[in-house]
């Protein structure tokens, strides 16, 4: 009966207890709260072609947006010099019409002075009526002439302004562009700088490396390209304005890339083409996207020696076929003029500027 009795107080003590440990929780979990996190673990470093990798999608993104800004630079310039040329055949029709204007004005005038016929003409002809007759209609009809030819070039001087009007605005737009582009230029500086920042990060020995793996990439390409049997369709022969294109490219093999460079001293790989051909007497389009488009093309097996061959995707780089399976181009920032294997990178497909 008292064992029975004692149970209340029992359980009221086991109650108070959990009350007790249920208030502590909160302390303890402001406290656990409180206590610093460990910091993360460190980010798992890099494989060597990790990076080669990384720098050389910033390089092509570098060179994609150079060829942008190449291609808005040539355009405003280009469109610059029509409008200037069309100032001039505004500026020198207007004084023709104006020269015309007063030889009809004055020839009217005396006209009407004289009954129709200049004075001098009618004491010179006077004598001879049949003459005098034949000479008014010679008169009549160059003074037509004069009116008819006056009309044409009015309504070609119209046609002008008009032309110039529209050269005018399409020139505002390529400006508008070449602006932008201009803007992108310190993307492109970027880029660049990240590029080269992860070189720099990495030990003597390991930029030996990466650039050792730099040249097994290009190997296995070129391998895979000649293993189609390519050079067995490839002949030698070339024109005489191709080997001059390609005398003038491997002259420069040493000087550095730049981008937006086209010699003497350093290029970028449209501006060599551009320079190598200029060489041979042929002006072609400045950008490698440009000569893309704008050059005829050429089947892979037709290829012959001073060709251009076009790389990637978005034609983003181009290079000269030399012959005997090799290229010569101006790879990247940070490297040099070179000859290299024509199928080290990814083929778009051949032009021939000749």
């Amino acid at each position: 009966m008292n064992r029975r009795r004692r149970r209340p107080y029992a359980a009221a003590t086991v109650t108070v207890a959990c009350a007790l440990a249920v208030l502590a929780t909160p302390a303890l979990t402001l406290q656990a709260a409180a206590a610093p996190l460990p910091p993360p673990p460190p980010a798992p470093k890099k494989t060597l072609e990790e990076v080669r990798t990384e720098i050389e999608e910033l390089y092509h993104q570098a060179a994609a947006a150079t060829d942008a800004y190449n291609l808005a630079e040539e355009r405003t310039a280009t469109q610059s010099a029509e409008i200037v040329r069309l100032a001039r055949m505004i500026e020198g029709g207007r004084e023709r019409i104006d020269t015309l204007k007063a030889e009809a004005g004055a020839a009217a005038r005396a006209q009407y002075r004289s009954g129709g016929i200049p004075r001098s003409a009618q004491l010179a002809l006077a004598g001879d009526p049949q003459l005098y007759l034949d000479t008014a209609g010679r008169l009549r009809e160059s003074a037509k002439a004069t009116t008819d030819l006056l009309g044409e070039l009015t309504r070609a001087q119209a046609e002008l302004d008009t032309y110039a009007s529209e050269a005018g605005d399409n020139w505002t737009k390529l400006e508008a562009d070449r602006v932008r582009q201009a803007a992108a230029k310190k993307e492109i500086n970027e880029k660049i700088a990240a590029a080269k920042k992860l070189e720099s990060e990495l030990a003597a020995e390991e930029r030996e490396r990466l650039r050792r793996l730099e040249e097994q990439a290009r190997q296995r390409a070129q391998t895979k390209w000649l293993d189609t049997g390519i050079l067995d369709e490839l002949g030698a022969d070339s024109t005489a304005e191709g080997r001059k294109a390609v005398e003038a490219a491997l002259a420069q093999v040493g000087k550095p890339y730049v981008w937006g460079a086209e010699g003497p001293d350093s290029f970028d790989c449209s501006g060599l083409t551009q320079s190598a051909w200029a060489a041979a007497g042929e002006r072609i389009p400045r950008t490698s996207q440009e000569q893309w488009r704008l050059l005829p093309r050429v089947q892979p097996k037709d290829m012959r020696p001073g060709d251009l061959i076009v790389y990637y995707k978005d034609a983003s780089h181009i290079g000269m076929y030399i012959g005997d399976g090799k290229m010569v181009h101006a790879p990247r920032p940070g490297r040099d003029v070179t000859v290299a294997g024509a199928g080290s990178m990814e083929i778009l497909g051949i032009v021939r500027p000749s």
